[in-house]
């Protein structure tokens, strides 16, 4: 009996023993509240936040750097004695902010009485130097030091894109668990694309602290620091004067210029317009500012050069003459008369060779040239197999780079349009379509749609004479100063290099003779090609204009977009022309052009 009883204690004594094991294990392995409270006591943990990499333009010029800023964080367990009234006095707030930033700060999931919580953020140097000889008044609140974007010129907004604290939506996405509450993220434009390579890696430092929270030092001599990894630094193909040059020249308008090294696909500008400083999206009044630049009409977040779709019009011939160069439907000597019975026309001309036909945009000839495309060469056969020559007609257009995104180092670039027979059979409901019913494709009207971006790129394809390199911006990353090996790729066209020559005759005649007079430089040959979009009534036409120079050896192309300003021959002729002669030769010599421009009456 007696050992019955003890067998029973000694099982009782085990598993007592057991229980406070197991208890011990959870407490100092596994549940790590007790340590923090522990280590708590003495010990403060504060996160170095990297400095974001810097953004260069092509000459070196810095255009975004780090400003300091500073979080105020608090450890609630530490606040002892809270003097609320000269809290609110000192932070300029009042107490019903104070009130509602501890009840949000305590919402936050990652909050812990015992751990540093950012409690007011951003404060800028001026706010930092109001209150730092009152910060001891305050036990438990401790400044946490980092750095906010700062940008040289408020140009090339909406392609270096801006930063903010990380929402809670893309926390939870994040699954390679590198950020944290509070870290700062691109969120557009060159931010966003190359924040990988921007954001740099966060270190840590353990500081002593006495029973009054004072700070005595390093803990074991920073042993268990970790120093932050800056951001490595961007060079851009940006030419930082061009682009105040043209937003100077776009102030008051809405469009874009685009401007490309045909050499190197490197974009030397990149203005949409309007746009906004991108100063206004940094600070504690970032909130704010935001949401008064979203709600503007004028849309100064949309980057048009990427984003907005217009119809080509007559720019969009040249193109069609090298695909019907290439189908052999015609030669550069082939001449078709001027009949305004089938499609209208405008200026004096009669019987022109595929070279006058450009230079004076006629209308009547390039609507016979797609009808021969279409038609496959059946000239007077309104019902050729329509379907065949515009899968043909297709792959030409867009080898030119239309129809698809070009792959351009920013986000939220557009595809345009490249109508295809899936298309237009689901236009007509699978009704049968022909050449009678698309025709306006001809003169790149109907149901064409480009992008600025690739417009820019089309007149880098003709000054390269049938080639063209992704456009980017971003020329190399970090301190070796490479290229980017994926921006090196040569992409040609589907057309023989000898028929560019025509196109390359033509525009240089357009300038010198014809549309585009307002483009002619002294002393550089310039080529381009003017047009002029339809627009919905009772606005004005949109405004375009493409160019390369000089003619041989071009070390620029451009596309320029004005909307509701009418002919292409008045605002983008003459404003792609100074930003060429900006570029080539640092100056305008005509300053009547730029007076005009800038006055923005273009009737």
């Amino acid at each position: 009996m007696n050992e019955g009883r003890k067998d029973i204690l000694q099982v009782i004594f085990i598993v007592v023993g057991l229980i406070f094991l197991i208890k011990l294990f959870f407490i100092q392995v596994l549940d790590n509240k007790y340590a923090e409270l522990a280590d708590g006591n003495v010990i403060l943990r504060q996160v170095e936040y990297p400095f974001r990499g810097l953004i260069y333009d092509r000459n070196q010029k810095l255009i975004v750097f780090n400003s300091p800023e500073f979080d105020l964080e608090v450890v609630i367990k530490d606040v002892k004695n809270f003097d609320s009234a000269k809290f609110c006095s000192v932070f300029e707030i009042s107490r019903e902010e104070l009130r509602a930033t501890f009840r949000a700060m305590k919402a936050r999931k990652e909050y812990s009485p015992y751990k540093p919580t950012i409690f007011m953020d951003q404060l800028s140097n001026v706010d930092f130097a109001k209150v730092q000889d009152h910060l001891e008044s305050f036990p438990g609140f401790y400044v946490q030091a980092r750095t906010t974007r700062s940008y040289a010129t408020p140009a090339l907004a909406n392609a270096l894109g801006y930063v903010s604290e990380i929402s809670k939506t893309s926390l939870e996405r994040d699954t390679t668990k590198i950020y944290r509450q509070g870290d700062y993220v691109g969120q557009s434009g060159i931010e966003y694309f190359y924040e990988e390579q921007l954001r740099g890696k966060r270190g840590v430092r353990f500081k002593l602290r006495n029973v009054k929270g004072i700070e005595k030092g390093e803990f074991k001599s920073g042993q268990y620091d970790t120093l932050s990894i800056p951001g490595q630094n961007l060079t851009t193909g940006i030419d930082i004067d061009l682009q105040q040059y043209g937003e100077m020249l776009m102030k008051g308008k809405s469009g874009s210029i685009v401007a490309i090294e045909p050499a190197t696909g490197e974009i030397l500008s990149l203005v949409s317009g309007p746009s906004y400083d991108p100063n206004l999206l940094t600070g504690k009044n970032y909130s704010s500012n935001f949401r008064q630049i979203s709600i503007d009409s004028m849309k100064p977040l949309f980057n048009r050069p990427l984003m907005a779709q217009y119809r080509p019009g007559s720019i969009f011939k040249i193109a069609q003459a090298m695909t019907a160069l290439q189908e052999k439907v015609i030669t550069p000597d082939t001449r078709i008369r001027c009949d305004r019975s089938i499609i209208n026309c405008h200026g004096a001309h009669t019987n022109e060779d595929l070279r006058g036909a450009i230079a004076n945009s006629c209308n009547p000839y390039f609507h016979n040239v797609l009808r021969r495309m279409l038609n496959k060469g059946v000239v007077n056969d309104p019902f050729g197999d329509t379907r065949i020559g515009l899968e043909e007609w297709d792959k030409h257009i867009m080898s030119f780079g239309f129809g698809k995104k070009l792959g351009i180092d920013l986000p939220n670039e557009k595809e345009g349009l490249v109508p295809t027979p899936a298309y237009y059979d689901r236009a007509y409901r699978s009704q049968a379509w022909k050449f009678s019913n698309i025709y306006s494709l001809a003169i790149g009207e109907g149901e064409n749609l480009v992008v600025p971006i690739q417009m820019a790129n089309f007149a880098a394809i003709i000054a390269n004479r049938g080639y063209y390199y992704t456009p980017h911006l971003v020329k190399s990353i970090g301190a070796d100063n490479k290229p980017l090996p994926q921006y090196q790729e040569r992409h040609y066209t589907l057309i023989d290099t000898s028929y560019f020559i025509v196109a390359v005759d033509a525009m240089q005649q357009v300038v010198e003779e014809g549309t585009g007079r307002r483009a002619r430089l002294e002393d550089i040959i310039v080529c381009g090609k003017t047009g002029t979009v339809q627009n919905a009534p009772p606005l004005f036409d949109h405004s375009v204009f493409i160019a390369f120079a000089p003619r041989n050896n071009p070390k620029i192309a451009i596309s320029v977009y004005v909307e509701d300003a009418g002919q292409g021959a008045r605002a983008a002729a003459s404003i792609a022309s100074l930003m060429i002669e900006k570029y080539l030769l640092g100056a305008t010599k005509r300053p009547h052009i730029e007076t005009y421009v800038l006055a923005g009456n273009f009737e």
